[in-house]
């Protein structure tokens, strides 16, 4: 049997479609492993895979254009937010996360939706109100870390609250996880059970920071 470029185009199409997608340094080009650093775009506020060189050119920098988006993952301990006061703050789901921003309005809170990131309204007031109750936010790194909270377990009655100081990207990683699994009008099994995975690997990944109150805020 003669071989046809017809053949060829199928076979062509397959290892296309079997090969693994290969992530390149948006600053360098070079090839990515699968566990790469990331850089936030300040002005455009916009995340890029970098390679562990053009990332550490970044590292510690208040100045330059990029900010390298840190690792560390913080559990906060003793942290104070009333369901009143989570109310108060007009999301509509249980799980958040809000991030200080240098280059438009101080803070921004967004929470996870099948359609991607959605943004909230919410005031200078209330988020200092926020960091009045809860100074260990005062160590939120602007632009690269997050206020994670998860709440989801709470509202059920099944876990606590749980609230986190966590690297952007791993942020965006929730989002886009409840994206591609989210089915229907309630989600269904499969996203609820990723996101419950999500939160266990990153609670044995954190460490424990105890949040103190000043003697101003016990006022």
């Amino acid at each position: 049997m003669r071989d046809t470029p017809e053949a060829f185009d199928k076979l062509r199409q397959l290892a296309r479609r079997q090969a693994p997608a290969v992530e390149h340094c948006e600053l360098c080009s070079t090839a990515l492993r699968n566990e790469h650093p990331h850089l936030v775009e300040v002005t455009r506020r916009q995340m890029l895979c970098a390679c562990d060189a053009c990332a550490l050119l970044f590292a510690g920098r208040s100045d330059a254009k990029f900010k390298r988006v840190p690792r560390d993952v913080h559990r906060l301990e003793g942290f104070h937010m009333t369901d009143a006061e989570w109310d108060g703050l007009m999301i509509p789901i249980n799980l958040a996360f809000f991030v200080r921003n240098t280059s438009t309005s101080p803070v921004t809170a967004l929470y996870p939706s099948p359609a991607g990131a959605t943004e909230s309204l919410l005031t200078l007031d209330t988020w200092n109100s926020v960091v009045r109750a809860n100074p260990v936010l005062e160590q939120l790194q602007p632009d690269v870390e997050a206020l994670l909270v998860n709440r989801v377990g709470h509202a059920r009655g099944a876990a606590p609250a749980e609230y986190y100081i966590a690297p952007i990207d791993r942020c965006y990683q929730l989002v886009g996880l409840i994206r591609v699994h989210w089915r229907g009008l309630s989600g269904g099994g499969t996203v609820w059970q990723e996101i419950g995975g999500f939160f266990a690997k990153l609670r044995a990944e954190s460490d424990v920071v105890t949040n103190v109150l000043t003697e101003a805020a016990r006022a």
